[in-house]
């Protein structure tokens, strides 16, 4: 079950951290994002492209290896494994590392009357009265949530795994049985949410850096547990073998998925243009774009995994470079990111150039912090 690592799922989840980089680069330079003065409507559309699939595809490639992982010993090391690999991790992001990323913030849409607080009282303030964000670490607690969830019914349920799995294993030489099976999924559990919350709706326990988008709670957990499903007969000979069919077809299914996205982005425009109560679209609208949504989600989490399957022997230097500190990367991102955002918010640069700074400073200062942090053994086993 465990087998060696498998460097196109490495490339593909090191890729969507790269995404997870361009997407907070950019978002202060949209229209959307109302951040900095300096906007492109190019910038736009690249974070409707993310934000429409990335972290549904990250939770499916998560999965993946959920059940090779238990398999290897007892559910208790499990945890104790993802609580070591998540959970310090995330607690280390609320306390420490989310508040210094924010204090920029604060300094430029300070309250008045707390104009005299240094970084100790708003990281006190942060803490007792918030907002106390967890950033992009709001991924790591969820994960390790469904990470329990999982290995609760490896030892109560684990049937219910196993037939799963050769349930979708019945599907690897009928792949457009596989993406038409996925898409209804991937449709059901999350129309409804999106119709009932809307996209906007967070769930947050009081100020605690607990959140989580409400509409996608199912989509999240949805794709994890398909992915832990798809990972149940292994990953070499099941669905996402290397030589099967939903690799070759990986350009079906970016087709799928480009058209997918057009279809969204004709809606974003029919909603600023043509639907006059903006703050609540029709039913109709809603109901197409959750589709549309939730078609393009299924198509880009077939299309990552099947490109970089179909080419796994080819060269990608720059993923293969930043493997061993992606995660580092995306755990530190956010000090580098903001503060170059601050920064760079005064100068009456163009948006593409502040973007260009913000980008490339992030991904150099985060990747350098993470190689020296590696260099520490226990760290190094952590992230």
């Amino acid at each position: 079950m465990a087998g060696p690592r498998i460097t196109a799922f490495d490339r593909a989840r090191t890729f969507v951290i790269l995404l997870v980089l361009l997407h907070h680069s950019v978002i202060n330079y949209t229209y959307f994002g109302h951040g900095d003065a300096m906007r492109w409507l190019g910038f736009d559309l690249v974070v409707l492209f993310n934000d429409s699939f990335f972290m549904a595809c990250m939770f499916f490639i998560s999965g993946l290896f959920v059940c090779a992982s238990l398999a290897r010993g007892r559910s208790e090391n499990f945890l104790g494994r993802r609580a070591w690999r998540l959970g310090v991790p995330f607690l280390v992001s609320i306390f420490v590392l989310m508040p210094i990323a924010y204090y920029p913030d604060f300094l430029r849409y300070h309250s008045p009357g707390i104009t005299d607080f240094n970084f100790f009282d708003f990281w006190w303030y942060t803490l007792t009265i918030g907002p106390w964000s967890s950033g992009s670490a709001w991924f790591l607690w969820v994960l390790l949530v469904l990470d329990a969830t999982a290995a609760l019914l490896w030892v109560t349920a684990r049937r219910v795994i196993e037939v799963s799995g050769q349930v979708i294993y019945t599907l690897r030489d009928r792949p457009m049985t596989a993406f038409a099976a996925f898409l209804v999924f991937s449709i059901g559990i999350y129309v409804p949410m999106h119709l009932i919350f809307g996209d906007s709706a967070w769930l947050v326990p009081g100020h605690y850096p607990l959140p989580i988008q409400t509409s996608r709670i199912l989509l999240y957990a949805g794709y994890f547990f398909a992915g832990v499903g798809v990972g149940a007969v292994g990953l070499n000979a099941g669905v996402l073998a290397g030589n099967g069919w939903l690799v070759k077809r990986w350009m079906v299914w970016l087709a799928f998925a480009l058209s997918f996205y057009s279809a969204i982005v004709l809606l974003v425009y029919a909603h600023h243009n043509w639907i006059s109560n903006f703050k609540s679209p029709p039913l109709l609208w809603q109901t197409a774009y959750g589709i549309a949504f939730a078609a393009f989600s299924a198509a880009m989490t077939f299309t990552v995994p099947a490109f970089f399957l179909r080419f796994e022997r080819s060269s990608f230097r720059l993923l293969d470079a930043m493997r061993p500190q992606a995660y580092g990367i995306y755990l530190l991102h956010f000090i580098p990111l903001i503060w170059l955002q601050y920064v760079v918010y005064d100068p009456a640069f163009p948006a593409i150039v502040k973007f260009a700074i913000v980008f490339a400073g992030t991904l150099s200062l985060s990747w350098a912090v993470t190689v020296w942090l590696r260099k520490i053994p226990i760290v190094a086993r952590m992230i």
